[in-house]
């Protein structure tokens, strides 16, 4: 079969998955790969830098801060591309972008779609308590998240799941269905399913601030925060004395009828982690934390 050429649009872990599986299927050829410059990895908390993989393929590394842009849509065209995948991209695909490729753009959310489009799918699958999702492969079209489906994989997600496990069941799925994908695209299909609209729904942007505990909320809740809010993202957290601690893991405490006291006051305290209480008379033991170097003193109240 005539070899197809891809370019790959990305900075993140994503990208890194979609390049490897480009690049080890025979009937594909990586045209460019086009990517933040490094100064700018601040962009993305998960920030991956291809050049390494790149330069040990001979692959074209074409640096941009924006891909609509018009010295980055003649970079783009040079390049001489059939197909463009972008994986893990968070700028919108314009017109322009798309029409280089007759709109066939495919992206990956990391999200049943039509389920949970926009932002910040990865947390919000935790924050919602679903308890199965999917990583999906999609051609991108001028809607969020909206255009015909190529392959979805699913898979459940654990009553204790985080982000760091979330995120990596997402990368093996993205790795399976792009082994499916780009076989059945080199073979001369196009594999479209419409998104039921009856089924959407919308998953607005988080930004670091709102990984801010409310000490008032139940332990379960603010558990679920930690949880979907950690590694590789920015973490929640609370304050004490002026600064910010943040928290990267606890666990239930069996504590909080026992003790008198406001909820984000610590009530117990070792070496290893130390007990607040939340709302609803439940409590947490942090386990895993950075910030102050020590724990809080007891009976501190975090949040101040």
């Amino acid at each position: 079969m005539p070899t197809k050429r891809a370019l790959l649009i990305g900075a993140v872990e994503t990208t890194r998955i979609a390049f490897e599986a480009i690049a080890r299927h025979p009937a594909w050829d990586m045209a460019a790969i086009v990517t933040l410059d490094p100064a700018l990895a601040g962009r993305h908390s998960d920030h991956v830098d291809l050049r390494p993989a790149a330069r040990e393929r001979g692959c074209p590394v074409i640096h941009v801060d924006n891909i609509n842009r018009e010295e980055s849509l003649s970079a783009i065209r040079d390049a001489g591309a059939d197909i463009a995948f972008v994986m893990g991209w968070s700028q919108i695909c314009g017109a322009a972008f798309r029409a280089l490729f007759h709109d066939r753009v495919i992206g990956y959310h990391p999200a049943a779609l039509p389920r949970l489009r926009g932002r910040a799918a990865i947390p919000w699958t935790i924050l919602q308590q679903e308890p199965i999702t999917a990583g999906t492969l999609f051609w991108i079209d001028a809607g969020t998240d909206t255009g015909d489906i190529v392959d979805q994989q699913y898979f459940h997600v654990a009553p204790d799941e985080t982000a760091a496990t979330l995120y990596a069941k997402h990368m093996r799925a993205l790795a399976v269905m792009l082994d499916r994908a780009l076989e059945r695209i080199a073979a001369g299909e196009m594999p479209r399913m419409v998104q039921d609209e009856s089924c959407a729904t919308w998953a607005a942007r988080r930004t670091p601030a709102d990984g801010l505990i409310d000490w008032r909320r139940s332990a379960g809740d603010i558990l679920r925060l930690i949880r979907a809010t950690g590694r590789p993202y920015p973490g929640a957290f609370t304050r004490l004395g002026g600064a910010d601690l943040r928290i990267w893991a606890a666990a239930p405490s069996d504590m909080g009828g026992r003790h008198a006291a406001l909820p984000g006051q610590v009530v117990a305290r070792t070496a290893d982690g130390f007990t607040v209480l939340c709302g609803q008379a439940t409590a947490l033991i942090v386990t895993q934390w950075s910030g102050p170097d020590k724990p809080p003193k007891l009976h501190a109240i975090l949040g101040d």
